[in-house]
């Protein structure tokens, strides 16, 4: 739960920094939909962190939603828009975003059983 806390908030912040240094349109290279979404990431990421901390059942489903789709956009983005050769940061960033997809997915069935049977907090 911690490390799912830890990504999305690192998420959240590293879109809140891209918003601030590109302004209203901080991915001007990608088509209008790929740049909503990536935008959208920014409170996304943000109520993924809210709902891990209040709803965490809530949280993990809704976050394993943003990896998977993050990883499929940036995938999307680095090999079908950008048409550089070999490896760039973009490509990187999404093998990472793709692993972190991966490992959450597979976590997840387990980690939902163990939230669920906790008893409520108070």
């Amino acid at each position: 739960m911690t490390a799912a806390l830890v990504v999305f908030a690192y998420g959240t912040g590293a879109h809140v920094v891209q918003l601030a240094v590109g302004g209203l349109d901080p991915y001007p290279t990608m088509p209008g939909w790929l740049a909503v979404y990536f935008v959208s990431l920014t409170a996304l990421d943000a109520a993924a962190v809210v709902l891990l901390l209040f709803r965490p059942a809530a949280g993990l489903v809704l976050g394993a939603f943003i990896l998977i789709t993050d990883a499929l956009a940036n995938g999307y983005a680095n090999y079908v828009v950008d048409h550089a050769g070999g490896v760039t940061p973009g490509r990187i960033g999404q093998a990472v975003i793709s692993a972190l997809a991966v490992a959450l997915v597979v976590v997840l069935p387990r980690t939902l059983r163990a939230v669920r049977t906790q008893p409520a907090a108070v």
